[in-house]
């Protein structure tokens, strides 16, 4: 096996710009879905053919599923009871641009209740046709854990 004398960097400073204005873009479509409890809103920017991987470990491949999923997540709440999704804070915590219409980005759900869950996810933008769909999608809960990497690690 030949030995690599020198790792590549793929991040594209000069499309570093368009993916950080893209990834927040994203966040702030999540965020005002999460704020209205609105699946349709939520995954505006989902491909047809989305990957989805859940916090838990399950996938899901398709926007048909996974919308139905949300509309059920999101319409649970009520005047009566608590809201299916608890207020969260969306923030873009890392940017990476490494292919023409690609933009891969970490976006942190920030419960804003004590002991709410939290989670990171990693998602992949595609463009096509001069708008950005998300085609991918993998949700990490967010606990700390002994020996875990710091929030800040790698950002």
């Amino acid at each position: 096996m030949e030995e690599i004398a020198q790792r590549v960097v793929l991040d594209d400073p000069a499309a570093r710009t368009t993916a950080e204005n893209v990834a927040a873009e994203l966040a702030a479509q999540l965020q005002r879905g999460g704020d209205t409890l609105d699946a349709d809103v939520y995954d505006a920017w989902f491909a047809a053919d989305i990957l989805w991987g859940s916090p838990y470990g399950a996938t899901l491949t398709g926007f048909e599923g996974l919308n139905a999923i949300h509309h059920r997540l999101m319409g649970q709440s009520s005047p009566l009871t608590a809201p299916a999704a608890p207020a969260s804070r969306f923030e873009v915590v890392s940017v990476l641009a490494p292919a023409p219409g690609v933009v891969v980005t970490h976006i942190r759900r920030q419960a804003l209740v004590a002991d709410g869950f939290s989670e990171m996810a990693l998602y992949v933008l595609v463009e096509r046709a001069g708008r950005w769909w998300l085609a991918a999608a993998q949700n990490t809960p967010i606990r700390q854990a002994d020996g875990a990497l710091p929030a800040s690690a790698g950002s």
